[in-house]
């Protein structure tokens, strides 16, 4: 008995030290922290009004020269959302309409409009056939920063500067959404916008000659919300 005791191996318990571990996280840690770019926010520029005087004759020329007005007629569509029916607003099947200048009720120069591309007649052509001037400078500075001549904080101030110039002929856009228009067809007219480099637009509400205009083109607007 006294020798099968004595053969008998003793054990051991296993134990891994995982404290090595920790500083090697720690490093790795570190080192992706100092070698990652942070991302930046992504925010929409709204460029708000000056302090300068503006005169009211200068005022009235700036009107009949670049205004450009939008009105956006939205359409929803029925579409089936994790196996249940509902309404959808649809940006690209939703009507536009547009005029520059002032409004003539009487050659009623209003026109229909859509999202769909950037084909002839469509709302990005129009605002890039407006914005023309700005977008070429600005494609050649872009140019530059593609192929490394200037770093993405230059182009950006350069980018600003020209959307700004007030020897180029830039459009302001009047942003008018009808009752049926959606917060998403506002947001897609908005991207339009940035894409096309305009830093002058605003949102109002339709005047009474933009409802008569579209009663005249056939469009039955909505009654406006009860009081």
């Amino acid at each position: 008995m006294a020798k099968k005791e004595l053969s008998r191996q003793k054990k051991f318990d296993t134990r891994i030290d995982f404290t090595p571990m920790v500083d090697m996280n720690m490093l790795l840690i570190t080192f992706f922290m100092l070698c990652t770019t942070m991302l930046k926010s992504q925010t929409l520029q709204i460029t708000l009004p000056t302090n300068e005087e503006v005169k009211q004759e200068n005022q009235q020329e700036a009107k009949e020269s670049e205004a450009f007005t939008v009105i956006i007629d939205g359409t929803s569509e029925m579409k089936d959302l994790n196996g249940q029916q509902k309404l959808v607003a649809d940006p690209s099947a939703a009507k536009f309409y547009y005029y520059e200048g002032r409004l003539n009720l009487d050659e009623l120069n209003m026109e229909e409009t859509n999202m769909k591309g950037n084909a002839q007649g469509t709302m990005r052509y129009l605002l890039m056939k407006k914005n023309e001037a700005a977008i070429k400078l600005i494609n050649k500075e872009k140019e530059k920063w593609q192929k490394g001549e200037i770093n993405d904080s230059v182009y950006q101030e350069r980018a600003k500067e020209i959307r700004n110039r007030e020897d180029l002929e830039r459009p302001i856009v009047m942003i008018k959404p009808t009752g049926r228009a959606s917060y998403s067809d506002v947001v897609a007219v908005l991207d339009e916008m940035q894409i096309n480099n305009i830093s002058r637009f605003q949102i109002e509400t339709l005047s009474k000659e933009d409802s008569t205009a579209l009663e005249k083109l056939g469009v039955k607007l909505p009654p406006p919300p009860a009081q």
